[in-house]
């Protein structure tokens, strides 16, 4: 089991930047893919990062790709989410995810096997 809880959500301008921090605990010592995914009422889990178990390999959704930046602290057990050039269509729940099964489909929902709560970010124009 893999515990995660995210934090640094909140209200910001279009423009502005913020970062989200995902703390896992638990069976952190077994390797893990770690993603960021986010959701607005009546839409489904949108896709926006993943980092693979070393930090070497990337891959962001279309819409985020260039504003945001994701990376990993192993000896720390954490995931961040750097958000830059935020945009109101940005605003949403967002979500950390971790995947012990080694998939590469990366950008669905259905690879990960641990969710955080999600913490609310609104981007005001």
């Amino acid at each position: 089991q893999v515990q995660l809880v995210e934090s640094g959500g909140g209200l910001v301008q279009a423009g502005g930047s913020l970062r989200l921090s995902c703390a896992a605990s638990g069976r952190t010592g077994s390797p893990y893919v770690g993603a960021w995914f986010r959701q607005v009422p009546g839409k489904e889990r949108e896709f926006v990062a993943v980092i693979s178990w070393s930090g070497a390999s990337v891959n962001y959704g279309h819409s985020v790709k260039g504003r945001f930046t994701i990376s990993r602290d192993n000896a720390k057990n954490t995931i961040d989410l750097q958000m830059s050039g935020l945009k109101p269509e940005d605003t949403a729940v967002y979500y950390c995810a971790a995947s012990v099964r080694g998939l590469t489909t990366w950008d669905r929902v259905s690879t990960y096997d641990y969710w955080g709560q999600g913490t609310q970010v609104t981007v005001s124009s």
